[in-house]
């Protein structure tokens, strides 16, 4: 990396988190510190929203997702802008009536004390894991390409986060995330222009998007209705909408982001405007992601794009296979280069028959190739048992390191950090805030001066940070790491979500119901995502059967679950006093 980047990458990074410890330099009340002053204008409330959501996996991980798998993801994202609509008609004005700092608070007041401890130790148990995710997944990519050190990779992260986060709370979170977001979206614009750019003077932008389509990238909609399908219309404007409902509404990470705008107005423009612009930033980064794969056609790609993976195999006993793996992918590389280039001009004279010929031979190439890709995996494994050997979450990563030109890569890398320091701060100040005012003020330190929980709100945003590194420290990298954040939230947000809807729409179910459903309903979800990941067959009449639901469903089912047992509950033990 040349000496330029380093500026742009640092100078980007420490101006932020500078401007984020200046700008919230005056905050010396608790209420400043964990809940702003009230003071945040719409535009501000919807880019703190999406830069909250747009963690560094986003920008790592969502462009190898559409170089191996087309546009799929993007129905994910369908459910989102209904989830808004939901949450500005009917739980916002719920939150700004009572004033409170988090949403667990309403809770108690609705149910009991026993049932705000239990949503908020929810919420502590999966926004901590999701926080050392959020700076191990990051970490691992940068350290495995820059060269760094995996564990000061992740110290550097958590520290620039912890600095400004500490010093200034909510506010900070949010005032930075505005410079945070602008330099996202900026260097992603930039990355698809140069890569359109990058296309050979003979392939016009028109071909490659056609070539693309041809080859099943730009599958965007899939209205089948499958449970074991991660990606359908179906997940996502089912599954997804209550996991989004979930994650905005009750995900004090989320919750803290709109409670300090100005005015209930704000907060509502706020979260429309997240759900009108987070779909088309998802697509343009799916996008960056096809046009990065449609680059690798007419550029040699690595036969593994995490390099450190195959530094393993040189000097090894697996090193003179692995050559003839490569020389297998040179000549299979220029094969492809012939066919693509036969089915442009196929798709440029609208022959459908030579373009179909032609997407047969290309679909059989690219098996082949992925034949080879698995066989390097395997030797990888051979020499290395417990190597991490899924490598789509390298492919964005390399281009930029390889092709953007200088001052790109500092600006690139700056994006992925900043993404990281976003989400992260976001997530460690709702930890603090729910641990602050859900568990000690309301259970251990009652009645202690507004200086005492301001020193207490600081210390836990350290605690939080230290354990978020810890972890991060010591975490194994998921088969995805944008599903493996998701999958974590799944696993809770439905029974989380479930308790909310009871609260709001089941007037009568009391507290001791809605309790026991929550239990019932995690320990189902969890055992439901148990049997789906390790191969449990059940019988259907005759036919035994695999039983797989896809991670979306989980929350959808969870808050079924707590709803319907509920209801039931309440029947068995009484209506409430």
């Amino acid at each position: 990396m040349s000496t330029l980047d380093w500026i742009v990458m640092l100078g980007t990074l420490l101006g932020i988190a500078v401007y984020g410890v200046w700008k919230t330099r005056h905050i010396n009340t608790v209420q400043s510190y964990l809940r702003g002053d009230n003071d945040l204008p719409w535009w501000t409330i919807g880019l703190s929203v999406m830069a909250t959501q747009a963690s560094a996996i986003t920008f790592l991980s969502t462009p190898g997702q559409a170089y191996e798998d087309g546009m799929r993801f993007a129905q994910f994202y369908f459910g989102l802008p209904v989830a808004m609509v939901i949450l500005c008609i009917f739980v916002l004005p719920y939150y700004y009536r009572l004033k409170v700092y988090t949403a667990y608070e309403y809770l108690e007041g609705r149910f009991d004390l026993k049932t705000r401890t239990l949503t908020a130790v929810l919420f502590l148990i999966q926004r901590g894991l999701a926080a050392g995710l959020t700076i191990y997944a990051p970490a691992i990519i940068l350290s495995t390409i820059l060269g760094w050190s995996l564990n000061w990779t992740i110290l550097f992260i958590g520290l620039m986060v912890v600095m400004y986060t500490v010093s200034g709370g909510t506010k900070a979170v949010s005032v930075t995330q505005k410079q945070q977001m602008v330099v996202m979206l900026t260097g992603m614009f930039l990355a698809a222009v140069i890569l359109v750019f990058k296309l050979p003077e003979q392939v016009s932008f028109g071909d490659a998007v056609g070539v693309a389509g041809k080859m099943g990238k730009l599958n965007v909609v899939d209205f089948e209705f499958d449970l074991s399908n991660r990606y359908t219309f179906w997940s996502g404007m089912l599954g997804g909408v209550f996991l989004f409902l979930s994650y905005f509404g009750t995900d004090q990470s989320q919750v803290s982001r709109y409670l300090g705008g100005r005015s209930l107005s704000e907060s509502r423009l706020g979260l429309l405007f997240n759900g009108i612009l987070k779909v088309p930033m998802q697509f343009l980064i799916l996008f960056v992601g096809i046009l990065v794969f449609m680059f690798f056609r007419f550029e040699q790609p690595p036969l593994h794009f995490n390099n450190a993976n195959l530094e393993k195999l040189k000097g090894s006993e697996y090193e003179a296979r692995l050559e003839n793996l490569e020389s297998q992918h040179n000549t299979l590389f220029l094969q492809q280069q012939q066919e693509i280039a036969h089915m442009i001009g196929a798709i440029r004279q609208d022959d459908e028959a030579s373009v179909e010929q032609s997407r047969a031979r290309m679909q059989e190439l690219m098996r082949t190739d992925h034949e080879l890709r698995e066989e390097v995996k395997g030797l990888i494994l051979q020499a290395d048992p417990v190597a991490k050997t899924r490598d789509t979450d390298y492919v964005f990563i390399t281009f930029v390191m390889h092709y953007l030109p200088i001052g790109l890569v500092g600006l690139l890398l700056a994006v992925i950090f900043s993404a990281a320091m976003s989400s992260t701060s976001s997530e460690l100040n709702a930890l603090a805030t729910t641990t602050v005012i859900d568990i000690y003020r309301r259970s251990f330190v009652r009645k202690k001066s507004d200086r005492h929980y301001l020193r207490a709100s600081k210390l836990f945003t350290l605690f939080w940070g230290i354990i978020a590194m810890i972890f991060a420290a010591t975490a194994g990298l998921f088969e995805n790491l944008i599903q493996a954040v998701n999958i974590i939230g799944s696993l809770f947000y439905g029974t989380i979500l479930g308790i909310f809807m009871v609260a709001f729409f089941m007037k009568n179910v009391g507290a001791r119901a809605v309790f026991i459903a929550a239990l019932i309903a995690e320990a189902l979800v969890l055992l439901i995502y148990w049997m789906s990941n390790n191969d449990f067959w059940f019988l259907i009449g005759d036919t035994w059967r695999l039983f797989k639901v896809a991670y979306l469903w989980l929350n959808l089912i969870g808050c079924a679950l707590v709803m319907g047992m509920a209801g039931l509950l309440h029947v068995a033990v009484g209506r409430r006093k």
